[in-house]
């Protein structure tokens, strides 16, 4: 993406974000109508958070502080309360339109301020709740576990157990005690490999390097290593960086790369945010897979789950990626749906399994609607 684009991508998402903002706070002042006395609080209030997030990650690039992961937090938690606000606000704005086309209620809301501040108060405790639910699953990673047969013979092995966490996000959200829980419950699985298909940094090296998570990340124990690829995410706040540092801590990372370990290929291909410094793009896996041994059981890492049929084609026998969160935020799981063949789990096209995770962490919120935080097991079962 060229700077002129990035700018019309930003400004775009800039004003959406602002007339959002806009829509909810016009309509929470005038719901406390009829208590003035909290209006005040209710401006300042609004002014703080509404920012927060922007001005958290802008200072987090100068310095890392208590400040920035504050502001950083309560931006987070803010980007799922304006979805569901939002969503409360338009369905009620609708109830009200279709009201005064019918006249189906012979009352104007309008003319009784105090129904209006009961239904702002119910508003703002049923998402409360929803968020706090959506919390507390982000914080429950579940361990799912796939046995899968593969028409191939393993020169060394007769099964192999894979272990896989996408999206972890590394960051000021998924901090140390996540991480730990993360890597405690991989561990657990006693897997011969460990795979980490993008997004293992969240963006900005700095607040991984300030909580020493590679500390924490290099304590991922595998029998054959542990192997990653670069997401979206490491692009954002800079992949080489990003990279070195997860190279540092243990994870051997692909970068349009392939890899022979325990009797098996697994190809890890660069994110598709990658362009080259002459403007050319990643591999495609037909160049990848040109020089492999096909007789061999053949695994793919793939961040973005786009084009699910190209595995197929080069006789993959497994392909895991992540990204998608499956919408993280239910209802956005209707819009992964719309763009991915596959926005979670798993799908097998000819002889290929592949399996889409919503991810280990979380971006933005640490909220989880509709979905789960998930590391997946698989055991290969070879012929």
């Amino acid at each position: 993406m060229n700077k002129r684009a990035q700018y019309i991508f930003f400004s775009v998402i800039f004003s959406l974000f602002g007339l959002v903002n806009y829509y909810i706070f016009i309509r929470g002042f005038q719901a406390l109508q009829s208590l003035p006395a909290a209006k005040p609080f209710y401006i300042i209030a609004f002014l703080v958070v509404a920012p927060s997030f922007i001005i958290g990650k802008f200072v987090e690039r100068k310095r890392v502080s208590l400040f920035t992961d504050v502001m950083i937090w309560i931006g987070s938690f803010w980007f799922a309360f304006i979805l569901y606000f939002f969503l409360s606000i338009v369905l009620l704005d609708l109830l009200r339109l279709i009201n005064s086309i019918f006249s189906i209620v012979s009352f104007a809301p309008d003319q009784y301020p105090t129904i209006k501040l009961w239904v702002f108060i119910v508003i703002n405790a049923s998402v409360f709740l929803a968020i706090l639910y959506g919390y507390i699953n982000a914080k429950n990673v579940t361990v799912k576990t796939f046995d899968l047969p593969i028409d191939k013979k393993n020169p060394l092995l007769k099964e192999l157990t894979i272990v896989m966490a996408s999206d972890i996000h590394l960051g000021t959200i998924i901090g140390r005690n996540p991480t730990r829980k993360i890597v405690e419950l991989i561990n657990s699985l006693k897997p011969d490999i460990i795979l980490l298909p993008g997004d293992i940094i969240d963006s900005e090296v700095e607040p991984v390097v300030k909580q020493d998570l590679g500390s924490v990340l290099r304590e991922l124990s595998a029998t054959y290593g542990v192997f990653g690829v670069t997401g979206n995410h490491e692009y954002i706040g800079g992949v080489e960086e990003a990279v070195r540092y997860i190279r540092a801590h243990n994870v051997d990372v692909l970068r349009d790369e392939v890899r022979e370990v325990a009797g098996v290929t697994i190809i890890g291909r660069e994110d598709r945010s990658y362009h080259g410094s002459n403007g050319e793009k990643r591999k495609t896996l037909g160049e990848l897979a040109a020089n492999i041994d096909h007789s061999k059981p053949l695994i793919i890492m793939d961040h973005q789950p786009f084009h699910l049929n190209e595995a197929e084609e080069i006789g993959a026998d497994l392909q895991v990626s992540g990204h998608t969160h499956h919408g993280q935020l239910w209802p956005l799981s209707y819009i992964t749906k719309r763009m991915y063949e596959m926005s979670w789990g798993y799908i097998k096209k000819g002889k290929t399994h592949i399996y889409v995770s919503s991810g280990a962490g979380s971006w933005g919120p640490p909220v989880k609607i509709g979905n789960d935080a998930e590391i997946i097991q698989f055991r290969l079962r070879f012929s």
